[in-house]
Protein backbone atom coordinates (compact mmCIF):
# COMPACT_ATOMS: atom_id res chain seq x y z
CA UNK A 1 0.00 0.00 0.00
CA UNK A 2 1.63 3.26 -1.11
CA UNK A 3 1.38 6.66 1.16
CA UNK A 4 -1.69 7.75 -1.30
CA UNK A 5 -3.67 4.86 -0.24
CA UNK A 6 -2.48 5.23 3.55
CA UNK A 7 -3.58 8.23 4.58
CA UNK A 8 -7.03 7.50 3.01
CA UNK A 9 -7.87 4.68 4.89
CA UNK A 10 -6.39 7.00 7.44
CA UNK A 11 -9.53 9.38 6.39
CA UNK A 12 -12.04 6.79 6.18
CA UNK A 13 -10.98 5.66 9.78
CA UNK A 14 -11.76 9.07 11.33
CA UNK A 15 -14.74 9.35 8.81
CA UNK A 16 -16.37 5.97 10.16
CA UNK A 17 -14.98 6.85 13.81
CA UNK A 18 -17.04 9.88 14.15
CA UNK A 19 -19.97 8.76 12.53
CA UNK A 20 -20.32 5.59 15.07
CA UNK A 21 -19.72 8.65 17.99
CA UNK A 22 -22.60 10.85 16.23
CA UNK A 23 -20.54 13.64 15.19
CA UNK A 24 -21.27 13.09 11.47
CA UNK A 25 -24.33 11.64 9.98
CA UNK A 26 -24.46 7.87 8.45
CA UNK A 27 -25.05 9.00 4.59
CA UNK A 28 -23.52 7.13 2.20
CA UNK A 29 -20.10 9.39 1.77
CA UNK A 30 -18.62 10.66 -2.17
CA UNK A 31 -14.70 9.04 -3.03
CA UNK A 32 -12.24 10.72 -0.96
CA UNK A 33 -10.40 12.55 -3.15
CA UNK A 34 -6.41 13.33 -2.73
CA UNK A 35 -4.06 14.96 -5.17
CA UNK A 36 -0.59 16.47 -4.71
CA UNK A 37 -0.82 20.23 -5.03
CA UNK A 38 0.78 22.13 -7.75
CA UNK A 39 2.11 24.45 -4.59
CA UNK A 40 4.66 22.49 -2.18
CA UNK A 41 3.08 25.16 0.08
CA UNK A 42 0.06 23.51 0.24
CA UNK A 43 1.36 20.66 1.89
CA UNK A 44 2.14 16.91 -0.05
CA UNK A 45 -1.29 15.96 -0.53
CA UNK A 46 -4.91 17.82 -0.44
CA UNK A 47 -8.16 17.14 -0.23
CA UNK A 48 -11.76 18.58 -0.81
CA UNK A 49 -13.59 16.04 0.88
CA UNK A 50 -15.22 18.52 3.12
CA UNK A 51 -16.66 20.57 0.12
CA UNK A 52 -17.73 16.87 -1.51
CA UNK A 53 -19.65 16.40 1.56
CA UNK A 54 -20.72 19.63 2.77
CA UNK A 55 -24.29 18.64 0.92
CA UNK A 56 -24.57 15.23 2.25
CA UNK A 57 -23.72 16.02 6.16
CA UNK A 58 -25.55 19.59 5.88
CA UNK A 59 -22.33 20.73 7.70
CA UNK A 60 -20.18 23.94 7.00
CA UNK A 61 -17.28 21.99 4.85
CA UNK A 62 -15.23 23.68 7.23
CA UNK A 63 -16.79 22.03 9.98
CA UNK A 64 -16.49 18.59 8.46
CA UNK A 65 -12.51 19.36 7.83
CA UNK A 66 -12.17 20.22 11.32
CA UNK A 67 -14.24 16.88 12.76
CA UNK A 68 -12.33 14.92 10.41
CA UNK A 69 -8.45 15.60 11.10
CA UNK A 70 -8.90 16.22 14.53
CA UNK A 71 -8.81 11.91 14.79
CA UNK A 72 -5.85 11.27 12.05
CA UNK A 73 -2.65 10.92 14.50
CA UNK A 74 -0.28 8.85 12.13
CA UNK A 75 3.98 9.13 13.19
CA UNK A 76 4.49 9.78 9.46
CA UNK A 77 2.32 13.10 9.26
CA UNK A 78 3.71 16.30 10.25
CA UNK A 79 0.85 18.56 10.50
CA UNK A 80 -2.47 18.90 8.86
CA UNK A 81 -3.89 22.49 7.86
CA UNK A 82 -7.33 23.07 7.26
CA UNK A 83 -7.15 25.87 4.12
CA UNK A 84 -10.09 28.69 2.83
CA UNK A 85 -13.72 26.92 2.90
CA UNK A 86 -12.48 23.71 4.06
CA UNK A 87 -9.25 22.36 1.76
CA UNK A 88 -7.53 19.66 3.82
CA UNK A 89 -3.38 19.97 3.27
CA UNK A 90 -1.35 17.14 4.62
CA UNK A 91 2.23 17.37 5.08
CA UNK A 92 4.39 14.26 5.53
CA UNK A 93 7.49 13.82 7.56
CA UNK A 94 10.38 14.28 4.96
CA UNK A 95 11.84 10.44 6.06
CA UNK A 96 8.16 9.14 5.04
CA UNK A 97 9.54 11.27 1.47
CA UNK A 98 13.00 9.28 1.89
CA UNK A 99 11.43 6.12 2.30
CA UNK A 100 9.22 6.44 -0.35
CA UNK A 101 12.28 7.08 -2.81
CA UNK A 102 14.25 4.29 -1.83
CA UNK A 103 11.46 1.77 -2.38
CA UNK A 104 11.12 3.58 -6.19
CA UNK A 105 14.59 3.59 -6.72
CA UNK A 106 14.55 -0.48 -5.65
CA UNK A 107 11.63 -1.17 -7.94
CA UNK A 108 13.55 0.86 -11.31
CA UNK A 109 12.08 0.05 -14.22
CA UNK A 110 9.22 -1.37 -13.01
CA UNK A 111 8.43 1.87 -10.87
CA UNK A 112 4.92 2.81 -12.07
CA UNK A 113 3.46 -0.24 -13.49
CA UNK A 114 0.62 -1.23 -11.45
CA UNK A 115 0.01 -4.66 -10.22
CA UNK A 116 -2.66 -6.62 -11.61
CA UNK A 117 -5.98 -5.92 -10.07
CA UNK A 118 -9.39 -6.78 -10.23
CA UNK A 119 -9.76 -4.44 -13.14
CA UNK A 120 -12.81 -5.35 -15.96
CA UNK A 121 -11.14 -6.90 -19.50
CA UNK A 122 -11.23 -4.32 -22.13
CA UNK A 123 -10.91 -4.26 -26.19
CA UNK A 124 -10.02 -1.41 -27.44
CA UNK A 125 -10.73 -0.94 -31.02
CA UNK A 126 -9.58 1.80 -33.21
CA UNK A 127 -7.44 3.68 -36.21
CA UNK A 128 -10.13 0.58 -38.37
CA UNK A 129 -9.67 2.94 -41.62
CA UNK A 130 -11.07 1.40 -45.28
CA UNK A 131 -7.99 -0.72 -46.91
CA UNK A 132 -8.36 1.34 -50.21
CA UNK A 133 -5.62 3.78 -49.85
CA UNK A 134 -2.95 4.85 -47.36
CA UNK A 135 -3.55 6.26 -43.84
CA UNK A 136 -4.00 10.06 -43.51
CA UNK A 137 -3.49 12.18 -40.72
CA UNK A 138 -6.71 12.06 -39.35
CA UNK A 139 -6.00 8.14 -38.87
CA UNK A 140 -2.49 8.78 -37.07
CA UNK A 141 -4.17 11.05 -34.54
CA UNK A 142 -6.36 7.69 -33.64
CA UNK A 143 -3.51 5.58 -34.05
CA UNK A 144 -1.35 7.49 -31.94
CA UNK A 145 -4.00 7.92 -29.03
CA UNK A 146 -4.79 4.30 -29.32
CA UNK A 147 -2.02 2.70 -28.99
CA UNK A 148 -1.14 4.89 -26.11
CA UNK A 149 -4.28 4.72 -24.49
CA UNK A 150 -3.71 0.66 -24.78
CA UNK A 151 -0.11 1.05 -23.53
CA UNK A 152 -1.42 3.44 -20.48
CA UNK A 153 -4.62 0.76 -19.51
CA UNK A 154 -1.83 -1.98 -19.50
CA UNK A 155 0.89 -0.30 -17.44
CA UNK A 156 -2.26 0.24 -14.82
CA UNK A 157 -2.99 -3.17 -14.50
CA UNK A 158 -6.10 -3.70 -16.99
CA UNK A 159 -6.45 -6.55 -19.27
CA UNK A 160 -6.61 -4.97 -23.15
CA UNK A 161 -6.86 -6.28 -26.64
CA UNK A 162 -5.87 -3.70 -29.14
CA UNK A 163 -8.22 -4.29 -32.79
CA UNK A 164 -8.84 -3.23 -35.97
CA UNK A 165 -11.46 -3.68 -37.78
CA UNK A 166 -11.25 -4.63 -41.40
CA UNK A 167 -13.96 -3.11 -43.28
CA UNK A 168 -12.85 -5.20 -46.37
CA UNK A 169 -16.86 -6.39 -47.51
CA UNK A 170 -18.88 -4.15 -49.21
CA UNK A 171 -19.30 -1.02 -51.76
CA UNK A 172 -15.78 0.18 -50.82
CA UNK A 173 -14.11 -3.20 -51.46
CA UNK A 174 -16.14 -3.30 -54.75
CA UNK A 175 -15.23 0.80 -56.22
CA UNK A 176 -11.84 -0.29 -54.99
CA UNK A 177 -11.86 -3.02 -57.64
CA UNK A 178 -13.08 -0.97 -60.04
CA UNK A 179 -11.18 1.82 -59.75
CA UNK A 180 -7.33 -0.57 -60.37
CA UNK A 181 -9.50 -2.11 -63.14
CA UNK A 182 -10.02 1.18 -64.71
CA UNK A 183 -6.86 2.27 -64.37
CA UNK A 184 -5.41 -1.20 -65.85
CA UNK A 185 -7.48 -0.17 -68.74
CA UNK A 186 -5.60 2.96 -69.24
CA UNK A 187 -2.68 2.08 -68.27
CA UNK A 188 -2.57 -0.22 -71.35
CA UNK A 189 -3.79 2.77 -73.72
CA UNK A 190 -7.49 0.88 -73.76
CA UNK A 191 -11.09 3.15 -73.29
CA UNK A 192 -12.44 2.88 -69.20
CA UNK A 193 -15.04 4.59 -67.74
CA UNK A 194 -14.34 5.37 -64.07
CA UNK A 195 -16.59 4.56 -61.77
CA UNK A 196 -18.68 7.57 -60.22
CA UNK A 197 -17.41 6.15 -56.66
CA UNK A 198 -13.90 5.49 -57.79
CA UNK A 199 -11.42 6.28 -55.72
CA UNK A 200 -8.79 8.91 -57.45
CA UNK A 201 -5.74 8.98 -55.20
CA UNK A 202 -2.23 8.37 -57.05
CA UNK A 203 -2.00 5.11 -54.87
CA UNK A 204 -4.40 3.85 -57.37
CA UNK A 205 -2.51 4.35 -60.12
CA UNK A 206 0.49 2.33 -58.87
CA UNK A 207 -1.58 -0.46 -58.00
CA UNK A 208 -2.32 -0.70 -61.35
CA UNK A 209 0.81 -0.47 -62.41
CA UNK A 210 2.39 -3.09 -60.22
CA UNK A 211 0.06 -5.44 -61.33
CA UNK A 212 1.24 -4.78 -65.05
CA UNK A 213 4.60 -4.77 -64.19
CA UNK A 214 3.99 -8.65 -62.94
CA UNK A 215 1.73 -9.99 -65.15
CA UNK A 216 1.21 -7.87 -67.99
CA UNK A 217 -1.94 -7.70 -69.68
CA UNK A 218 -2.86 -11.26 -68.63
CA UNK A 219 -6.06 -10.11 -67.58
CA UNK A 220 -6.94 -8.07 -70.28
CA UNK A 221 -8.83 -10.44 -72.19
CA UNK A 222 -10.55 -11.84 -68.77
CA UNK A 223 -14.55 -11.35 -68.75
CA UNK A 224 -14.78 -7.99 -66.45
CA UNK A 225 -16.70 -9.69 -64.11
CA UNK A 226 -13.83 -12.24 -63.37
CA UNK A 227 -11.21 -9.50 -63.50
CA UNK A 228 -12.75 -7.30 -61.52
CA UNK A 229 -12.84 -10.22 -58.48
CA UNK A 230 -9.18 -10.95 -59.25
CA UNK A 231 -8.49 -7.27 -58.84
CA UNK A 232 -10.58 -6.79 -55.48
CA UNK A 233 -8.40 -9.87 -53.70
CA UNK A 234 -5.10 -8.20 -55.57
CA UNK A 235 -5.69 -5.10 -54.16
CA UNK A 236 -7.41 -5.86 -50.67
CA UNK A 237 -4.46 -7.80 -50.02
CA UNK A 238 -1.85 -4.29 -51.17
CA UNK A 239 -3.87 -1.77 -49.40
CA UNK A 240 -3.97 -4.05 -46.32
CA UNK A 241 -0.38 -4.79 -46.08
CA UNK A 242 0.61 -0.77 -46.74
CA UNK A 243 -1.94 -0.27 -43.44
CA UNK A 244 0.45 -2.58 -41.63
CA UNK A 245 3.59 -1.05 -42.38
CA UNK A 246 2.65 2.10 -41.90
CA UNK A 247 1.35 1.06 -39.01
CA UNK A 248 4.28 -0.79 -37.97
CA UNK A 249 6.64 2.02 -38.31
CA UNK A 250 4.71 4.43 -36.49
CA UNK A 251 4.95 1.78 -33.14
CA UNK A 252 1.28 0.78 -33.93
CA UNK A 253 0.64 -2.87 -33.46
CA UNK A 254 -2.75 -4.80 -32.99
CA UNK A 255 -3.75 -8.02 -30.79
CA UNK A 256 -6.43 -8.74 -33.30
CA UNK A 257 -7.02 -7.92 -36.89
CA UNK A 258 -10.72 -8.96 -37.35
CA UNK A 259 -12.23 -9.32 -41.03
CA UNK A 260 -15.41 -7.65 -41.69
CA UNK A 261 -16.17 -10.65 -44.40
CA UNK A 262 -16.60 -13.35 -41.57
CA UNK A 263 -19.26 -11.87 -40.05
CA UNK A 264 -21.18 -12.41 -43.65
CA UNK A 265 -24.15 -13.44 -43.96
CA UNK A 266 -23.73 -15.89 -40.68
CA UNK A 267 -23.31 -13.94 -37.96
CA UNK A 268 -25.32 -11.69 -39.33
CA UNK A 269 -28.11 -14.15 -39.86
CA UNK A 270 -27.35 -15.01 -36.44
CA UNK A 271 -27.90 -11.55 -34.58
CA UNK A 272 -31.32 -10.60 -35.81
CA UNK A 273 -32.63 -14.22 -35.04
CA UNK A 274 -31.23 -13.78 -31.63
CA UNK A 275 -33.12 -10.00 -31.65
CA UNK A 276 -36.24 -11.35 -33.55
CA UNK A 277 -36.32 -13.86 -30.37
CA UNK A 278 -36.43 -11.26 -27.61
CA UNK A 279 -38.68 -8.66 -29.50
CA UNK A 280 -36.39 -6.13 -30.08
CA UNK A 281 -36.43 -6.56 -33.47
CA UNK A 282 -38.97 -6.77 -36.10
CA UNK A 283 -40.24 -6.75 -39.41
CA UNK A 284 -42.18 -4.03 -41.26
CA UNK A 285 -42.83 -3.47 -44.65
CA UNK A 286 -40.10 -6.33 -45.93
CA UNK A 287 -37.55 -4.67 -43.99
CA UNK A 288 -35.92 -5.98 -40.45
CA UNK A 289 -36.05 -2.85 -38.06
CA UNK A 290 -34.35 -2.73 -34.71
CA UNK A 291 -36.39 -0.95 -31.85
CA UNK A 292 -33.48 1.88 -31.47
CA UNK A 293 -35.97 4.61 -29.79
CA UNK A 294 -36.36 1.76 -27.09
CA UNK A 295 -32.69 2.69 -25.82
CA UNK A 296 -32.92 6.59 -26.62
CA UNK A 297 -32.61 7.18 -30.33
CA UNK A 298 -34.60 9.62 -32.24
CA UNK A 299 -36.21 6.76 -34.54
CA UNK A 300 -35.78 2.82 -35.47
CA UNK A 301 -33.04 1.87 -37.90
CA UNK A 302 -33.36 -1.01 -40.58
CA UNK A 303 -31.26 -3.66 -40.43
CA UNK A 304 -31.47 -5.23 -43.46
CA UNK A 305 -33.50 -4.28 -46.15
CA UNK A 306 -36.36 -5.18 -48.27
CA UNK A 307 -34.56 -6.62 -50.93
CA UNK A 308 -32.46 -8.78 -48.22
CA UNK A 309 -29.41 -6.72 -48.34
CA UNK A 310 -27.86 -6.00 -44.87
CA UNK A 311 -27.33 -2.39 -43.93
CA UNK A 312 -23.78 -1.27 -42.69
CA UNK A 313 -25.59 -1.34 -39.49
CA UNK A 314 -25.74 -5.19 -39.26
CA UNK A 315 -22.41 -5.89 -39.95
CA UNK A 316 -21.94 -3.45 -36.54
CA UNK A 317 -24.62 -5.21 -34.59
CA UNK A 318 -23.15 -8.33 -35.29
CA UNK A 319 -19.50 -7.12 -34.90
CA UNK A 320 -20.69 -5.90 -31.19
CA UNK A 321 -22.29 -8.89 -30.33
CA UNK A 322 -19.41 -10.70 -30.98
CA UNK A 323 -16.65 -8.46 -29.08
CA UNK A 324 -19.22 -9.20 -26.04
CA UNK A 325 -19.82 -12.81 -26.80
CA UNK A 326 -15.56 -13.27 -26.66
CA UNK A 327 -15.70 -11.81 -23.07
CA UNK A 328 -14.95 -8.14 -22.58
CA UNK A 329 -16.12 -6.67 -19.93
CA UNK A 330 -15.68 -3.18 -21.41
CA UNK A 331 -15.44 -2.11 -25.22
CA UNK A 332 -13.84 1.59 -26.11
CA UNK A 333 -14.09 2.36 -30.26
CA UNK A 334 -12.19 5.35 -31.37
CA UNK A 335 -14.01 6.96 -34.01
CA UNK A 336 -13.78 10.35 -35.91
CA UNK A 337 -15.82 13.36 -35.17
CA UNK A 338 -18.14 12.79 -37.75
CA UNK A 339 -19.59 9.62 -36.75
CA UNK A 340 -21.19 11.46 -33.54
CA UNK A 341 -24.83 10.64 -34.66
CA UNK A 342 -23.65 6.86 -34.88
CA UNK A 343 -22.94 6.51 -30.92
CA UNK A 344 -26.69 6.42 -29.75
CA UNK A 345 -27.57 3.08 -32.56
CA UNK A 346 -25.62 1.61 -31.73
CA UNK A 347 -25.03 1.52 -28.27
CA UNK A 348 -28.55 0.98 -28.59
CA UNK A 349 -27.69 -2.31 -30.03
CA UNK A 350 -25.32 -3.37 -27.68
CA UNK A 351 -28.15 -2.87 -25.19
CA UNK A 352 -30.78 -4.87 -27.75
CA UNK A 353 -28.05 -8.26 -27.49
CA UNK A 354 -28.71 -7.96 -24.08
CA UNK A 355 -25.80 -6.52 -22.71
CA UNK A 356 -25.10 -2.84 -21.28
CA UNK A 357 -25.05 0.24 -23.56
CA UNK A 358 -22.59 1.99 -21.04
CA UNK A 359 -20.32 -0.96 -20.96
CA UNK A 360 -19.04 0.71 -24.58
CA UNK A 361 -17.25 3.67 -24.72
CA UNK A 362 -17.33 5.60 -27.78
CA UNK A 363 -14.20 8.30 -28.12
CA UNK A 364 -14.54 11.30 -30.77
CA UNK A 365 -11.15 12.10 -32.00
CA UNK A 366 -11.49 15.80 -33.59
CA UNK A 367 -9.67 17.07 -36.22
CA UNK A 368 -5.91 17.53 -37.13
CA UNK A 369 -4.78 20.77 -38.72
CA UNK A 370 -1.33 20.81 -40.03
CA UNK A 371 0.85 23.96 -40.60
CA UNK A 372 3.93 24.36 -42.16
CA UNK A 373 5.90 28.13 -42.38
CA UNK A 374 2.18 29.25 -40.40
CA UNK A 375 0.44 28.29 -43.27
CA UNK A 376 -2.27 25.56 -43.33
CA UNK A 377 -1.52 22.68 -45.39
CA UNK A 378 -3.78 20.69 -47.32
CA UNK A 379 -2.49 18.40 -49.78
CA UNK A 380 0.71 16.52 -50.33
CA UNK A 381 3.72 17.58 -52.49
CA UNK A 382 3.77 14.32 -53.89
CA UNK A 383 0.06 13.70 -55.17
CA UNK A 384 -1.54 16.44 -54.54
CA UNK A 385 -4.53 14.61 -52.34
CA UNK A 386 -4.51 14.88 -48.84
CA UNK A 387 -1.79 14.14 -46.75
CA UNK A 388 -0.61 10.74 -45.76
CA UNK A 389 0.40 9.47 -42.18
CA UNK A 390 3.72 8.16 -43.62
CA UNK A 391 4.51 11.64 -46.05
CA UNK A 392 4.07 13.26 -42.26
CA UNK A 393 6.27 10.78 -40.73
CA UNK A 394 9.14 10.77 -43.39
CA UNK A 395 9.35 14.58 -42.32
CA UNK A 396 8.54 15.32 -39.04
CA UNK A 397 9.80 11.87 -37.64
CA UNK A 398 8.04 9.28 -35.91
CA UNK A 399 8.57 10.08 -32.06
CA UNK A 400 7.33 14.05 -32.84
CA UNK A 401 4.32 12.75 -34.73
CA UNK A 402 3.37 10.43 -32.03
CA UNK A 403 3.82 13.04 -29.00
CA UNK A 404 2.19 15.86 -30.92
CA UNK A 405 -0.98 13.64 -31.62
CA UNK A 406 -0.98 12.77 -28.38
CA UNK A 407 -0.04 15.74 -26.02
CA UNK A 408 -3.79 17.30 -26.56
CA UNK A 409 -6.92 15.78 -25.32
CA UNK A 410 -8.57 13.88 -27.92
CA UNK A 411 -11.95 16.09 -27.75
CA UNK A 412 -10.09 18.89 -29.09
CA UNK A 413 -8.78 19.88 -32.35
CA UNK A 414 -5.28 19.94 -32.90
CA UNK A 415 -2.99 22.26 -34.85
CA UNK A 416 0.50 20.58 -35.17
CA UNK A 417 2.94 23.25 -35.99
CA UNK A 418 5.52 21.02 -38.12
CA UNK A 419 8.24 23.31 -38.06
CA UNK A 420 8.44 22.98 -34.25
CA UNK A 421 7.92 19.38 -34.29
CA UNK A 422 11.03 18.99 -36.50
CA UNK A 423 13.32 21.82 -34.11
CA UNK A 424 15.78 21.03 -32.36
CA UNK A 425 15.06 23.41 -29.52
CA UNK A 426 13.71 23.36 -25.65
CA UNK A 427 11.05 25.01 -27.79
CA UNK A 428 9.91 21.29 -28.98
CA UNK A 429 8.49 19.23 -26.05
CA UNK A 430 9.88 16.07 -28.12
CA UNK A 431 13.25 17.34 -28.09
CA UNK A 432 13.29 18.51 -24.62
CA UNK A 433 12.08 15.43 -23.02
CA UNK A 434 14.21 13.14 -25.00
CA UNK A 435 17.16 15.32 -24.50
CA UNK A 436 16.87 15.10 -20.73
CA UNK A 437 16.97 11.40 -21.08
CA UNK A 438 20.03 11.46 -23.00
CA UNK A 439 21.52 14.00 -20.43
CA UNK A 440 20.86 11.48 -17.91
CA UNK A 441 22.52 8.70 -19.93
CA UNK A 442 25.36 10.88 -20.29
CA UNK A 443 26.02 11.58 -16.93
CA UNK A 444 26.39 7.74 -15.86
CA UNK A 445 29.27 7.45 -18.72
CA UNK A 446 30.94 10.80 -16.92
CA UNK A 447 30.04 8.67 -13.66
CA UNK A 448 31.33 6.00 -14.38
CA UNK A 449 34.28 7.48 -15.32
CA UNK A 450 35.02 8.97 -12.20
CA UNK A 451 34.63 5.62 -10.14
CA UNK A 452 31.04 7.05 -8.72
CA UNK A 453 28.86 3.65 -8.68
CA UNK A 454 26.00 2.86 -7.06
CA UNK A 455 25.96 0.22 -4.87
CA UNK A 456 23.03 0.11 -2.83
CA UNK A 457 24.58 2.03 0.19
CA UNK A 458 22.28 5.25 -0.61
CA UNK A 459 22.05 8.26 2.24
CA UNK A 460 18.63 9.87 0.40
CA UNK A 461 18.31 12.22 3.42
CA UNK A 462 20.93 14.44 1.61
CA UNK A 463 18.73 16.21 -1.27
CA UNK A 464 17.61 18.44 0.54
CA UNK A 465 17.93 21.47 -2.04
CA UNK A 466 14.53 22.40 -3.43
CA UNK A 467 14.94 21.52 -6.55
CA UNK A 468 16.02 17.84 -5.84
CA UNK A 469 12.68 17.60 -3.24
CA UNK A 470 10.39 19.21 -6.47
CA UNK A 471 12.14 16.37 -8.38
CA UNK A 472 11.53 13.50 -5.95
CA UNK A 473 8.00 14.76 -5.75
CA UNK A 474 7.50 14.85 -8.86
CA UNK A 475 8.66 11.10 -9.55
CA UNK A 476 6.39 9.90 -6.81
CA UNK A 477 3.31 11.16 -8.09
CA UNK A 478 4.21 9.22 -11.42
CA UNK A 479 1.99 6.16 -10.38
CA UNK A 480 -0.68 8.15 -9.27
CA UNK A 481 -0.82 10.15 -12.79
CA UNK A 482 -0.65 6.31 -14.39
CA UNK A 483 -3.64 5.40 -12.37
CA UNK A 484 -6.01 8.19 -13.03
CA UNK A 485 -5.01 9.03 -16.56
CA UNK A 486 -5.95 5.33 -17.17
CA UNK A 487 -9.20 5.60 -15.46
CA UNK A 488 -10.02 8.87 -17.26
CA UNK A 489 -8.43 7.18 -21.30
CA UNK A 490 -6.26 10.80 -20.99
CA UNK A 491 -3.00 9.55 -22.27
CA UNK A 492 -2.16 13.86 -23.11
CA UNK A 493 -1.76 13.38 -19.15
CA UNK A 494 0.98 11.21 -19.73
CA UNK A 495 2.80 13.66 -22.20
CA UNK A 496 2.12 16.73 -20.21
CA UNK A 497 3.56 14.68 -17.21
CA UNK A 498 6.81 13.68 -19.16
CA UNK A 499 7.09 17.07 -20.16
CA UNK A 500 6.89 18.20 -16.40
CA UNK A 501 9.03 15.69 -15.24
CA UNK A 502 12.06 16.42 -17.43
CA UNK A 503 11.41 20.25 -16.67
CA UNK A 504 11.98 19.28 -12.96
CA UNK A 505 15.14 17.18 -13.78
CA UNK A 506 16.73 19.86 -15.64
CA UNK A 507 16.15 22.53 -13.29
CA UNK A 508 17.81 19.88 -10.50
CA UNK A 509 20.49 19.37 -13.14
CA UNK A 510 21.16 23.14 -13.43
CA UNK A 511 21.57 23.88 -9.51
CA UNK A 512 22.59 20.31 -8.30
CA UNK A 513 26.34 19.11 -9.42
CA UNK A 514 27.04 15.36 -9.21
CA UNK A 515 31.04 15.38 -10.56
CA UNK A 516 32.95 17.07 -8.01
CA UNK A 517 30.87 16.52 -4.56
CA UNK A 518 31.29 14.38 -1.41
CA UNK A 519 30.68 10.66 -2.40
CA UNK A 520 27.75 10.22 -0.43
CA UNK A 521 25.97 12.93 -1.86
CA UNK A 522 27.15 12.36 -5.53
CA UNK A 523 25.86 8.56 -4.85
CA UNK A 524 22.28 9.95 -3.82
CA UNK A 525 21.92 12.38 -6.66
CA UNK A 526 22.90 9.89 -9.24
CA UNK A 527 20.67 7.66 -7.79
CA UNK A 528 18.02 10.30 -8.32
CA UNK A 529 18.83 10.97 -11.89
CA UNK A 530 18.52 6.99 -12.46
CA UNK A 531 15.51 6.75 -11.20
CA UNK A 532 14.67 10.07 -13.23
CA UNK A 533 15.99 8.05 -16.52
CA UNK A 534 13.44 5.11 -15.51
CA UNK A 535 10.25 6.97 -15.17
CA UNK A 536 11.13 8.62 -18.33
CA UNK A 537 11.63 5.85 -20.28
CA UNK A 538 8.35 3.99 -18.59
CA UNK A 539 6.40 7.20 -19.40
CA UNK A 540 7.76 7.26 -23.28
CA UNK A 541 7.31 4.12 -23.71
CA UNK A 542 3.45 4.61 -22.80
CA UNK A 543 3.74 7.51 -25.56
CA UNK A 544 5.15 5.19 -28.06
CA UNK A 545 7.87 7.68 -28.20
CA UNK A 546 12.13 6.40 -28.16
CA UNK A 547 14.33 7.21 -25.30
CA UNK A 548 17.35 8.00 -26.92
CA UNK A 549 21.14 7.90 -25.15
CA UNK A 550 22.69 9.95 -27.45
CA UNK A 551 21.25 12.98 -29.29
Amino acid sequence: MDIREKLSEEIKKSITKNIETGNLPDVELPKIMLEIPNDEKHGDFASNFAMQAARLFHMAPRKIAETVVKDIQVPWIEKIEIAGPGFINFYLKSDVIYQQLQEAITAGRKFGHLPKKEHPSIQVEYVSANPTGPLHVGHGRGAAFGSALVNLLRAAGYPVSAEFYINDFGNQIDNLAASVNARYLELLGKEAEFPENGYHGHDIIETAQRIIDKDGDKYLHMQPEERLAIFKELALKEKLQGLKDDLKAFNVNFDVWFSERTLHPKAIEDACEFLLGNGTMYKQDGALWLRTTDYGDDKDRVVVRNNGVPTYFAADIAYHKNKFDRGFDKLINIWGADHHGYVCRVKAAVSACGYKGEDLDVLLLQMVSLYRDGQLVKMSKRTGQSVTLAELIDEVGTDATRYFFIMRSLDSQLDFDMNLAKSRSNDNPVYYIQYAYARICSIFRQAKENGIVLDGDLQLSLLTDETELALIKKILSYPDEVASAAKDYAPHRIANYTYGLAADFHGFYNKCRIIGVDMPLAKARLALAGLTRDVLHNALDILGVSAPEKM
